[in-house]
């Protein structure tokens, strides 16, 4: 081994980037959707207190509403669970938050329990993968109800609210499920047949990962959507065909590939593949990780309730009256590793404080009266999920009145107060928030990638023995190979994310790399051993 080859073991210290952390994306192909939600979820609720002059309980309302923001992706018969899932955890946050303020008046113990309540909600969401906008909503409710007047008379009142708004969002959520019962299962299919496309023209290692778990996406999407009807039988051919052209790129045709998703998009009846005799091992449930989840979570809980309480007491000790704002700034920042928890930051003070100029313009017209209050936070919560999947600042510069409109629905606030307490708050949110990550280390970061590449080099030796064998079980060789797959797109995600702490052991790049293309290799070789017993996958 050369000399200048670094020691598995030595620590290096990697750079935060600025490059390219405001950039803007392509926007979601559902992008209106959850725009479009939360705008039908919040509206009749909000519109309704409006009516009977008690905007001031709107915020347990929006509660229940913003549950409409969940579960998109998922297939409707697993969104129905989601949603549900999402909405008792709402609720269970702001009955925390509620009792919490009636019991005591402490702002101390008060920002220590809204910490506890962040970090519990970062695991579970991380832990179930409930998707954006992950644990930031729940969060921004419990906090809020940290400071919220309360007795513990009105606390049944105030969750039978939001309980009530939360089944209106489950509602709205599984609507259009009556149009398109397949919809996010054929979504799914389109970006896994477009991404095979892409690495078919070009099959280089960086589109190797992102088209894997498009395919493994596509997998676990219908897998959850329950009973296996004609539609679904033809989308999993698809996604077949998309697997057969990650293994062997070079017999694939692209554009048939990008036409079959062209179609999954609109409205047609979903494309007919090459009839498959058999679709092998199609039932075998896809595990997620092959990970022990709670252990490798719990750097990231450590980080968010550190970082949540030292926020808010810095708050505090500065005297802005809600220090809840910089608390959940604290909790928006928290991602995989300490890189893209950087990025947050960069992004979530940038956003805001644009988004307080913002609010600085919209006040006078929201300050016309209650109705136009109402409008222009609706307008603002359309433009937030319209807006935040180009880039996370883009949707804060809606987020940011939205949030501070809202604490007007209680009664007439202050502009310049309010504007500068929210600059503070971001500020000391993201600064403290930042410092908790960095001081938090996620050493484990480093162990699932060791604990990633025996996964592959188990399932590489499953394979070969199937390989070997002259007649292996009915479904074991696809199965073995879905499972291959599954574990190397857990091993790019180990690597990416431990490649992003700041101060971590210097990773087996070799070791790898060398897995990673002995692992594509065996997974054409099954390519290869159908066609050669005449059986297509």
């Amino acid at each position: 081994m050369s000399s200048a080859t670094p020691h598995p073991d030595a620590p290096r210290v990697r750079r935060l980037p600025l490059a390219g952390v405001l950039r803007l994306g392509r926007p979601s192909d559902i992008w209106f959707k959850p725009a479009l939600s939360v705008v039908v979820a919040v509206a009749p609720p909000n519109l309704t207190l409006l009516a009977l002059g008690r905007l001031d309980l709107a915020m347990y309302t929006m509660a229940g509403s913003l549950c409409a923001l969940y579960a998109h992706s998922r297939p409707y018969a697993a969104r129905a669970r989601a949603l549900a899932w999402v909405v008792l955890g709402m609720v269970a946050g702001l009955g925390v938050g509620m009792v919490a303020a009636s019991l005591t008046g402490s702002a101390v113990v008060l920002v220590t329990v809204g910490a506890l309540v962040a970090a519990v909600q970062k695991t579970l969401c991380d832990a179930t993968r409930i998707g954006p906008p992950g644990h930031v909503v729940l969060t921004f409710i419990s906090s809020a109800s940290l400071f919220a007047p309360q007795t513990l008379a009105q606390v049944p009142g105030h969750l039978a609210l939001a309980l009530a708004t939360g089944a209106w969002a489950w509602l709205v959520g599984m609507a259009p499920g009556l149009f398109r019962p397949h919809g996010p299962e054929r979504r799914a299919t389109a970006r896994a047949l477009d991404a095979a496309a892409a690495y078919a023209e070009n099959p280089r290692p960086q589109a190797s990962g992102a088209a894997h778990a498009a395919v493994q996406a596509a997998w676990q999407t219908l897998l959850s959507a329950g009973t296996r009807s004609e539609t679904r039988r033809a989308l999993e051919r698809l996604v077949v065909r998309a697997e057969v052209a990650l293994a062997a790129p070079a017999d694939a045709d692209p554009d048939r590939l990008r036409a079959w998703a062209r179609a999954l998009r609109g409205t047609a009846p979903v494309p007919q593949a090459p009839d498959d005799d058999e679709l092998l091992g199609v039932e075998i449930e896809l595990a997620a990780s092959a990970h022990p989840v709670w252990r490798m979570l719990a750097p990231i809980a450590v980080r968010t309730a550190l970082g949540c309480a030292l926020a808010g007491y810095v708050s505090l000790a500065l005297g802005v009256g809600r220090p809840y704002w910089a608390l959940v700034t604290a909790a928006s920042l928290y991602q995989a590793n300490v890189t893209l928890t950087w990025s947050r930051g960069v992004q979530r003070v940038v956003g805001n404080l644009v988004g307080v100029l913002v609010f600085a313009a919209v006040v006078p017209l929201a300050h016309l009266g209650p109705a136009a209050l109402v409008l222009c936070c609706l307008a603002f919560n359309f433009g937030a999920e319209a807006l935040i999947a180009r880039n996370y600042w883009l949707g804060s510069i809606c987020v940011t009145p939205m949030a501070l409109l809202i604490t007007e629905f209680a009664g007439h606030q202050e502009p310049g107060r309010l504007i500068t307490e929210r600059v503070m708050d971001t500020l000391v949110g993201a600064l403290v928030g930042f410092v908790a990550a960095v001081a938090v280390t996620n050493r484990r970061a480093g162990d699932r990638v060791e604990q990633s590449l025996a996964a592959v080099e188990r399932a590489r030796e499953d394979i070969a023995r199937l390989l070997a064998e002259p007649h292996p079980a009915p479904g074991a060789l696809d199965s073995a190979r879905r499972v291959l797959a599954t574990a190397l797109v857990d091993l790019r995600a180990g690597v990416e994310a431990a490649s992003g702490e700041w101060w971590q052991r210097a990773l087996p790049q070799e070791r790898v790399v060398r897995a990673e293309r002995a692992g594509h290799r065996t997974l054409a070789a099954t390519i290869r051993q159908h066609r050669t017993e005449g059986v297509r996958p």
